[in-house]
């Protein structure tokens, strides 16, 4: 089971940090990814980890603003959120899968099999 959580209203510059605990552990070979779905908008992806390497990636609108990590000890994957906007207003969802290309990198919703519950952002300018 995943449970995010952090979410909040913050003002335009802000920072908020969300939270994903993982019950049952993560293995070396699992992605953890954060996605995000604005009202009307498709889900998108914001940030990936994979948790054995801690290869990272991002998608280009949060790039040197958010910075996804982990901690092995809690189970637990975060992602940091500064220089917030209101465009980074969604719901955020931490989702996970397993790796077995060894890349890490995968970007769309589809490619990943097992949500949480989401968790607001609201981000007022």
């Amino acid at each position: 089971q995943l449970q995010a959580s952090g979410g909040g209203l913050v003002q335009a510059g802000g920072s908020l940090r969300l939270s994903c605990a993982a019950s049952g552990g993560i293995f070396t070979n699992y992605v953890m990814g954060w996605f995000r779905q604005a009202p009307g908008k498709e889900r998108e992806f914001a940030a990936s980890i994979r948790w054995g390497n801690n290869k990272q990636y991002y998608a280009d609108s949060v790039k040197g603003r958010f910075t996804i990590s982990r901690s092995v000890t809690k189970n637990t994957v975060y992602l940091q959120m500064n220089s917030l906007k209101p465009e980074d207003t969604a719901i955020y969802y931490c989702a996970r899968r397993r790796d077995y290309s060894g890349s890490g990198r995968y970007l769309s919703p589809e490619d990943y099999d097992y949500w949480g519950q989401g968790t607001l952002v609201t981000v007022s300018s």
